[in-house]
């Protein structure tokens, strides 16, 4: 294991994992997106025909019976997914939501979340919102003096 994978905690290197499987499906992802204050997913991502997924990464049976916000991060996705290693109690996740299997190096959707499309206008606050934070996350990298 490298520096970096020892600094990332449990749900972090979940999140990798599925933002790099993602990304083999042509969704580009952003973890720990804040959609509105308050809230934070863990990895938020946008499919090539617009559409927006969130993916909620739990590390075990504490992370997830701890996480009483997760059904307000539904307002903000056409889909919704958990993404669990394959030694996660999976009787504990709710059937009708979907399932991602992942570990540091990438990821398996094993139950495809049912879809609830979107608002328009909240489709365009959530993408916009999207971008900006991208753009600002690249600018930042760019100049860190900001």
């Amino acid at each position: 294991m490298n520096n970096l994978s020892l600094k990332l905690q449990a749900g972090q290197l979940l999140a990798r994992g599925v933002c790099r499987h993602l990304l083999t499906h042509n969704f580009t992802s952003l973890e720990e997106f804040t959609p509105e204050r308050g809230t934070r997913v863990d990895v938020m991502a946008i499919g090539p025909k617009g559409e927006i997924w969130v993916i909620e990464c739990k590390s075990g049976r504490e992370d997830f019976r701890s996480d009483h916000k997760w059904r307000g991060y539904l307002e903000w996705c056409d889909r919704f997914f958990w993404a669990v290693d394959d030694m996660f109690p999976l009787e504990l996740l709710p059937e009708d939501t979907g399932l991602i299997i992942a570990d540091s190096y990438g990821a398996e959707v094993v139950r495809m979340g049912p879809e609830a499309k979107l608002a328009g206008a909240r489709r365009k606050k959530i993408t916009l919102k999207f971008a900006r934070d991208v753009a600002l996350l690249h600018h930042r990298m760019r100049d860190p003096l900001i």
